[in-house]
């Protein structure tokens, strides 16, 4: 498949953080890690080439990097906008978007966010503040590059809540004090494998891999090696 590979390398474009998620990686001193390199190694043992990695700190630079064709294949929430710009095989897990928020605050539901003087946080260019804006009617979401710079935000009391996944939180909250996850959610989508648009043999190559890596056991070891074993793999 010389149309996704056309260096000779897999160039896969992948998101860190803090800490591992279903989506995120971390970068450490053991390297780099979590489900997105699991399963793009698998890709490239399939292709039978090697694999460089673009860490970048959040999707939408990943979206971009698609989309200019500086990278082959990367993996990321699935949203409308992200569609008319690149394209998406299967997904491989369904996320939820809800709130992490402060004990100052008093909020509990998600519904509880939407008020006047609330100030949210998201990560730029990312499925979730795109549909996190859309949410609200009574207040505004403001934007940051990171995880780790809206960590910072909340621990100095800049914002009230940081919209981001469930399955990405917990972490997040253990390390702040009074912090909790709201009840209930914004949004469901799917973390989909992503090509850039418009190359059909390239869309139906990773399509197959990765329905194939959903029923081989590539992506339930990934997740399980992730922290993830209680997670089901998406439909």
């Amino acid at each position: 498949m010389k149309e996704l590979i056309p260096t000779g390398r897999l160039r896969a474009g992948i998101a860190s953080a803090p800490a591992l998620t279903t989506l995120f990686v971390v970068a450490d001193a053991q390297g780099v890690r979590g489900v997105t390199v699991d399963l793009a190694n698998d890709l490239a043992k399939q292709l039978g080439v090697p694999v460089d990695f673009t860490i970048a700190s959040n999707t939408g630079l990943l979206t971009d990097a698609i989309e200019a064709g500086t990278i082959d294949v990367a993996f990321m929430p699935i949203d409308a906008e992200r569609q008319k710009r690149i394209d998406f095989g299967p997904a491989y897990y369904i996320i939820e978007s809800t709130y992490m928020v402060t004990g100052a605050s008093g909020i509990k539901a998600v519904a509880e966010v939407d008020r006047e003087g609330i100030r949210i946080v998201g990560i730029a260019n990312t499925t979730t503040v795109r549909a996190a804006a859309r949410s609200l009617t009574k207040t505004t979401i403001g934007t940051t590059s990171s995880i780790d710079a809206a960590l910072t935000m909340m621990r100095n009391g800049e914002v009230d809540a940081f919209a981001l996944s469930r399955d990405a939180l917990p972490p997040f909250v253990a390390s702040l004090p009074g912090s909790r996850m709201t009840d209930g959610g914004f949004q469901r989508t799917g973390i989909a494998v992503a090509v850039q648009k418009g190359r059909s043999g390239v869309l139906d190559y990773v399509t197959q891999w990765m329905n194939g890596a959903k029923t081989n056991g590539v992506v339930r070891k990934a997740l399980d090696a992730a922290g993830f074993k209680d997670e089901p793999i998406a439909p």
